[in-house]
């Protein structure tokens, strides 16, 4: 059944990465040939951690869409729109990195999943007020986001996995990790000009436009802009305290998600407005495909082969810890290839030399997980939402257009990462 389950995904991502079929369409398709099969089994898809669909990450998608809906009705975004855009005076360079550098410190704070439903409606609003292409700006977001998630044990879901298993603390990813996403970011910004060049063209009219707008006149409902403000810091607040309250992003969303519904007054048809049904079914099916292969044992054999021919050497193996989880988390994605890697990533510290640090190998997974969740638009769970938004705005971002990018973003943070890791671990031991 493995190769059952390899060659139906394999199919899948090709027809993804050709943009030919709509990738929720073929990823449902290859959801309903592993369990027809039967590859997969209903207890695999719906009841099991290891091999199922990631409910938790589903309905933090669900109960973030809902409450971006709520939100949109305040005129809040088209409000900061109009302050971003003004602070930059108009320069959609400065723009970009203004919005790129709010993405990394709210995918640090809170998740790079949230960070995105926040602030791409805003990125949308900016590039429509200065008549510019919106993908540059929603592609550089993206990989802010999925840096700045490395910072911290919330930012990003590996990171939650890894902890657990690990035994890490929020203050042991800041520490260790914070200090390489604040150097990969400086030098993301810096490379921005570069990468999205061509892309910063704007007519002087519009930002003339731009600057004699008042942002204050663009606020709606100032009442249910209150409300909005008060059920969003009770959100984060539960957020940062999931230690201490136990409650996980999921639920404390779509708890945030009803109290909002229940309090706004709002139809239907406004509160489920932002929430993309396409980006759910297709997480979803994704999941479904990714289970059969954890199932048959596919990605764990692929781990152990990459893990053991290390020969105990303890650099050699972080640097192939690091090499090999930033691809293959590109292409599987990286939650449940982090999953997948924790046993044998937690049997490999074991006989780390005391000389150096215990959780080295550690911080190389969740580098290595976490980058390469920039090399292609399925590598991570924020890539797949900023598309889906992207698309619901007829701004589509093909595969082959993010993964141009995503590569060089992605080559640019490994060479750090291991430079880091190196220096850090090695050198200064």
């Amino acid at each position: 059944m493995s190769a059952v389950a390899v060659a139906v995904f394999v199919a899948a991502y090709a027809l993804i990465a050709s943009d030919r079929i709509n990738k929720t369409l073929v990823a449902l398709a290859g959801a309903a040939v592993v369990v027809s099969l039967p590859v997969i089994n209903s207890t695999d898809i719906f009841y099991s951690h290891r091999t199922g669909i990631d409910w938790d990450v589903i309905f933090l998608l669900l109960g973030m869409m809902v409450i971006v809906s709520v939100l949109r009705q305040t005129g809040v975004f088209e409000y900061v729109a109009i302050w971003s855009a003004k602070r930059a005076k108009g320069s959609p360079l400065r723009i970009m990195v203004l919005l790129a550098l709010v993405m990394a410190v709210g995918s640090a704070l809170l998740d790079n999943v949230t960070t995105v439903l926040l602030i791409a409606p805003v990125t949308l609003l900016v590039c429509d007020r200065l008549a510019i292409n919106a993908v540059p700006f929603l592609i550089a977001e993206v990989f802010a986001s999925n840096i700045g998630g490395a910072a911290t044990l919330v930012g990003d879901p590996p990171n939650i996995i890894i902890a657990s298993r690990a035994g890490l603390t929020f203050n042991d990813f800041l520490v260790h990790v914070a200090p390489i996403v604040v150097i990969v970011i400086a030098v993301f910004a810096a490379l921005l000009p570069r990468l999205f060049a061509g892309s910063f063209d704007v007519d002087a009219q519009r930002v003339a436009d731009v600057m004699s707008l008042d942002e204050a006149q663009a606020i709606r409902d100032r009442g249910l802009l209150l409300k909005c403000g008060v059920v969003l810091a009770l959100v984060f607040a539960a957020f940062v305290a999931h230690p201490v309250l136990h409650l996980e992003p999921a639920v404390v969303a779509l708890l945030g998600a009803g109290l909002l519904v229940a309090i706004s007054g709002l139809e239907r048809s406004d509160y489920l407005a932002s929430v993309e049904w396409d980006t759910l079914l297709f997480f979803g099916g994704l999941f479904i495909m990714v289970g059969a292969l954890v199932k048959t044992g596919v990605i764990d054999k692929l781990a152990r082969a990459a893990t053991e021919v290390t020969g105990g050497n303890a650099l050699f193996t972080v640097m192939l810890i690091l090499g090999v989880s930033a691809p293959v988390s590109g292409i599987v994605d990286n939650i449940p290839y982090v999953a997948t890697m924790t046993p044998i990533v937690g049997e490999l510290s074991a006989a780390v030399p005391a000389h150096l640090h215990p959780d080295v190998l550690w911080w190389a997974l969740a580098l290595g997980a976490d980058f390469g969740g920039n090399l292609t638009a399925v590598g991570a769970s924020a890539n797949v939402v900023m598309l889906g938004i992207a698309r619901h705005a007829d701004n589509s971002i093909s595969f082959w257009e993010f993964t141009r990018k995503g590569a060089v973003v992605t080559a640019v943070s490994l060479v750090l990462a291991a430079v880091y890791l190196w220096v850090r671990y090695f050198v200064w031991s």
